[in-house]
């Protein structure tokens, strides 16, 4: 036992002396050495900036948002369900087709599985992240199908012009002569030529007692009002109660500011009379046998006697696939065409009431 003490003892001692023969033999510390190479000066940093919150602020986004799912093309039942994926129509029928378009000018094949209009169809957002980031991704002016020698500009409405045209000429431009051959049901300039409209030009302008105004300008010579004030003017005013904004439906408050006291569209009757005009000429284009309508039968049950009843419904008209004088056949473009612009003449009331009289008193 004392042995086993005595060598605890010794083993703690010697630690000891090694402790203090170590501290005591640290002597003063030497000069400092020199200084090394600085380091090389790192690249300066993006200044901040608050361009994500013209968007991201005060509930901007979900106000954008929640007027885009007012909008017919926010739904996707034109975009998609008739047109979206087949190439021709894709351009402008689907998101993925209209991107294809914005990058290479066509869109090369059918859309596989298209999708209806989002905030990035029309805007280049999240790609750098500053002020150009939102822009509109065509703004242009814009060269017509019908013509690409004819070139508007439309403001910021040029996005809008790229689509809501007509895809062709007024048939005796296409097909000169004194009788047109119309091969397809689906024959007409397109179902929303609106920028034709606005602008005033790519009807079929048949000679008569109505002269046409210069393109983008009045009867009278000046410069068109709706023109300068564009598609966003009237069509994207303050949203109010589903109008406005980004439900892209036009709002009377948008034109009070040229119309004072205005409380509906139909301001001067333009839209009663247009909508007459329009109702004569389609008489006309039935009793001649240049359009036709397409009725379905349907079956609803009867309220008052709980029977099921076949009730007829009209789905429209289309052209008769056959050869027609040349004037019907112009007739019949200006008239589906402007039916389809659906604003009964507000947006060019000069050159709409023009081509409805002389479209009139060519096949009367």
């Amino acid at each position: 036992m004392k042995a086993k003490i005595s060598n605890q003892f010794s083993a703690i001692g010697a630690l000891a002396i090694a402790f203090v023969l170590i501290v005591g033999c640290e002597g003063p510390m030497g000069p400092a050495g020199a200084d090394g190479i600085d380091g090389m000066d790192g690249m300066d940093g993006i200044d901040g900036n608050v361009t994500c919150l013209s968007c991201h602020s005060d509930g901007n986004i979900q106000a954008v948002n929640q007027q885009f799912v007012e909008s017919v093309h926010s739904g996707g039942e034109v975009a998609v369900s008739y047109a979206g994926g087949r190439a021709f129509c894709a351009e402008c029928h689907s998101h993925e087709g209209f991107l294809e378009f914005v990058a290479t000018g066509d869109v090369e094949g059918d859309i596989v599985s298209p999708s209806a209009w989002e905030c990035a169809t029309c805007h280049d957002i999240h790609s750098t992240f500053e002020a150009v980031d939102y822009a509109l991704r065509l703004d242009d002016p814009v060269a017509f199908k019908f013509d690409n020698s004819v070139v508007a500009d439309f403001g910021n409405g040029n996005l809008c012009a790229n689509c809501h045209q007509s895809r062709r000429a007024e048939p005796n431009t296409t097909n000169p002569g004194t009788d047109f051959t119309i091969t397809s049901q689906h024959y007409g300039p397109h179902h929303g030529a609106q920028s034709n409209t606005l602008y005033g030009a790519g009807f079929a302008e048949i000679a008569g007692s109505a002269s046409y105004p210069s393109p983008g300008m009045t009867s009278g010579g000046e410069t068109f009002a709706h023109m300068t004030i564009g598609c966003t003017g009237c069509h994207m005013g303050d949203y109010d109660a589903g109008t406005g904004g980004h439900t892209f439906n036009p709002n009377v408050n948008s034109c009070t500011t040229c119309h004072a006291g205005a409380t509906d569209f139909d301001i001067g009757s333009t839209m009663t009379d247009i909508a007459a005009q329009l109702d004569v000429l389609e008489g006309l284009l039935v009793a001649q046998g240049v359009i036709v309508e397409d009725v379905s039968v349907e079956f609803e049950l009867d309220p008052e006697t709980g029977d099921i009843v076949e009730v007829l419904k009209s789905d429209g008209f289309h052209p008769v696939v056959a050869t027609h004088t040349m004037a019907q056949a112009q007739a019949f473009f200006n008239w589906v065409g402007l039916l389809e612009d659906r604003s009964f003449g507000v947006h060019n009331p000069a050159y709409t009431e023009a081509l409805l009289t002389n479209s009139i008193e060519a096949i009367q």
